[in-house]
């Protein structure tokens, strides 16, 4: 089954939030985009939707986290190699996010991460090979 993940964020400000995910090398697909939204295509597997604050409410009934002040859930992306990791976290920070701890090298992986505008935490990563897998 090739499944296809599209994470929801909610956004303070989406033209802000839009030009950072398209200043790391992303695209905007203009069709699934509106001033209440802005689908960001990471890869043919990957989409992120960028959605107001105000419209994101209308999908959920609960109140929505401040990912300034508190992380509900930590996206990781992996990349083809160390330099990749590093070269998408500078990206993240010239376009105006910011990084929430060191890099970190554990031998088999290599991580960094950001924060985008809101608060979202991303965890760039690479492995020396694939994850285990039970069997």
């Amino acid at each position: 089954m090739n499944t296809k993940i599209f994470v929801n964020l909610p956004v303070s400000d989406l033209p802000t939030s839009r030009e950072f995910y398209i200043g790391l090398g992303f695209t905007l697909n203009p069709q699934y985009s509106n001033d209440d939204g802005a689908c960001i295509v990471i890869s043919e597997e990957i989409y992120v939707m960028l959605l107001t604050r105000k419209y994101f409410g209308t999908f959920t009934p609960k109140a929505i986290s401040d990912a300034q002040a508190t992380t509900e859930v930590l996206l990781a992306l992996s990349a083809d190699d160390r330099a990749g990791v590093d070269a998408l976290v500078a990206r993240a920070t010239a376009a105006g996010g910011s990084t929430y701890a060191e890099p970190r090298d554990l031998g088999f992986m290599y991580q960094h991460g950001f924060q985008d505008p809101d608060g979202h935490m991303w965890e760039v990563f690479w492995m020396a090979g694939p994850p285990p897998q039970e069997g």
